[in-house]
């Protein structure tokens, strides 16, 4: 699966999960590290979790190899890989803390079908 078709699916999973202000940054001229970022919140732990497991959910349902899955338990901050796409699952207070958005500003901003950011 292409890495924008990917970045599709997960943002689908994580509106399923009600997530807040989902944004998508084509990291493809700024960084090596993936073609995109997708970054999103949830208002609490509990939403904060079942984002990530909806998103995994998917990725395997799809066949996608989940690479590595970080800060699950903590729920404050989990990073899930899925290669050519990595998603931020926030927090609320802890994405206005790091705001990567800011951090990674030369990234274009991608409008994905059907999410409102």
């Amino acid at each position: 699966m292409e890495s924008k078709e990917l970045v599709n699916l997960a943002a689908q999973a994580c509106d399923e999960k009600r997530a807040n202000d989902i944004v998508v940054l084509d990291m493809s001229d700024v960084s090596l590290i993936a073609d995109y970022f997708l970054i999103c919140e949830g208002s609490n732990e509990r939403q904060v979790q079942a984002i990530a497991r909806e998103l995994k959910n998917q990725a395997d349902e799809q066949g996608i190899d989940v690479k590595r899955m970080e800060g699950f338990d903590q729920a404050r901050w989990i990073l899930v890989d899925l290669n050519g796409v990595v998603c931020h699952i926030f927090h609320k207070d802890e994405r206005h803390y790091y705001n990567l958005e800011r951090l990674w500003g030369d990234a274009s901003t991608v409008h994905i079908e059907g999410i409102e950011g």
